[in-house]
């Protein structure tokens, strides 16, 4: 059985991303094209963003620490630690609006 300390990965990313010039930092923690699920904690620093990107397979996204908007179309939701997303099936960008970090989980098979 795969273990990971969510706790020191948030620190660590978090860490990495403050010093990054893109201002993120990232690593997948369980997944790839041979799995049904890929899981990727995503830490983004203030005022930085994933730009805008398509989503063709399900997606939620739960936030760990800080404050993120996600924006699809006319559309935002602003989200705080524990909560939890389901992304929409249409092109979206998430910003940092304090120092954050999320789990991004896709589902690798369409629907």
């Amino acid at each position: 059985m795969d273990s990971t300390d969510l706790a020191d990965l948030i620190d660590e990313l978090t860490a990495t991303a403050r010093d990054a010039s893109s201002g993120r930092a990232a690593r997948t923690i369980r997944g790839g094209h041979e799995h049904a699920l890929r899981e990727t904690v995503i830490a983004l620093r203030a005022g930085h963003e994933l730009a805008e990107h398509e989503s063709p397979h399900e997606a939620t996204l739960q936030v760990l620490r800080g404050r993120v908007r996600l924006v699809a179309g006319d559309e935002s939701w602003d989200g705080v630690s524990g909560d939890h997303l389901t992304v929409p099936p249409s092109r979206h960008s998430l910003e940092a609006l304090d120092d954050s970090v999320v789990l991004l989980t896709v589902s690798n098979r369409m629907p």
